[in-house]
């Protein structure tokens, strides 16, 4: 898509953070965390202008370091917790139309605590708003794990009103009856610079939604230390060993792994692990109390299934448990790929 419009990325980071001190700044896989939105700005096909709009000159010259301008420091009174991004935006924006007659035709909002984005995403979501001329803007969403159809208002009697109304009873339907409900991630904003300078809003009132299947906003210790072991984890280089049954196969009564079916979904995250450069080693039982030979078996399998490997290491010891000092919950790992 041919496009020659003023396109802005507005990075807005603060320096005070209660939650996790000064996160848009810490360490984050050797970079500090705004970084990443610097980088993902400038990595798109379509955004040809980044801004840093912080009140720390700390963090001034570390977005300039990492190549984003620093046209202003943004004023105390725009950096409080209680500060609307609409203000924030509308300070960026009125003071670019003044200094320098610069109006961008769309604004990328992207906030620094994501550090894990995919850039084509932040196009995707650009072509939408040029495609779709009557759009004021497009928000990043996610499917809502709370279903809000089951949810209430209660009041100083105790009475409960549903907070969605447009289906009869709907909080007594089955979950898989009901809707999908999405609600906005933050991830990326993507908006007409007139929306925010005429119509003072960062959304307007004809309002767009891409869908993301991953959200990585960092707000707390447990979310930054899942984001860098995450991004750890993509650069590569790593050696990663698996246990086949129970973590890339499923458990079979008796153990008879001549019928094991797989796990499509640790599959694919070992996939994506070998695809990024990292090392992958696999380890099994199988066979080590019984003394059967399950090796040609247990390589058709793993062909079959399309798993991606290094190493095969058949005669781990069998246990009811296994303690491991740099073991991975493989819940965890689910959640963060």
């Amino acid at each position: 898509m041919g496009v020659n419009m003023n396109i802005l990325a507005v990075i807005p980071a603060r320096s005070g953070s209660k939650s996790v001190p000064h996160k848009n700044i810490r360490d984050l896989a050797g970079k500090p965390m705004l970084a990443y939105s610097i980088e993902h700005a400038q990595h798109s096909k379509y955004i040809n202008r980044v801004i840093l709009s912080t009140d720390s000159i700390e963090y001034a010259q570390i977005g300039e370091r990492y190549g984003a301008e620093i046209p202003f420091l943004r004023p105390d009174y725009l950096a409080t917790d209680d500060s609307l991004d609409i203000d924030v935006f509308k300070h960026c924006l009125n003071h670019l139309k003044d200094k320098e007659k610069y109006i961008p035709e769309i604004v990328v909002h992207l906030r620094p605590t994501y550090p894990i984005r995919d850039v084509k995403d932040i196009d995707n979501m650009i072509e939408m708003l040029i495609r779709n001329k009557e759009a004021d803007s497009v928000r990043s969403l996610a499917p809502a794990k709370e279903i809000a159809y089951k949810m209430w208002h209660m009041d100083e009697q105790g009475y409960l009103t549903p907070i969605l109304h447009d289906i009869p009873e709907a909080y007594n339907m089955p979950r898989q009856k009901l809707p999908i409900i999405y609600y906005q991630n933050a991830c990326i904003d993507v908006v007409r610079g007139n929306t925010i300078l005429s119509e003072q809003s960062m959304s307007g009132t004809k309002i767009m939604g891409y869908e993301m299947a991953k959200n990585y906003d960092i707000d707390t210790e447990s979310e930054f230390k899942n984001a860098e072991l995450y991004l750890s984890m993509i650069k590569g280089g790593k050696q990663f060993v698996f246990d086949i049954d129970g973590v890339i196969a499923k458990l079979q009564h008796n153990n008879n792994y001549s019928i094991a079916e797989p796990n499509q979904k640790v599959i694919e995250i070992i996939n994506k692990l070998y695809n990024y450069g990292n090392r992958i080693v696999l380890l099994t039982a199988r066979g080590y109390v019984t003394g059967i030979n399950w090796e040609k078996i247990t390589m058709e399998q793993l062909d079959k299934w399309g798993v991606h490997y290094h190493e095969l290491h058949f005669g781990k010891p069998n246990a009811d448990f296994y303690v491991d000092d740099k073991m991975i919950d493989l819940n965890s790992l689910i959640q963060i790929f």
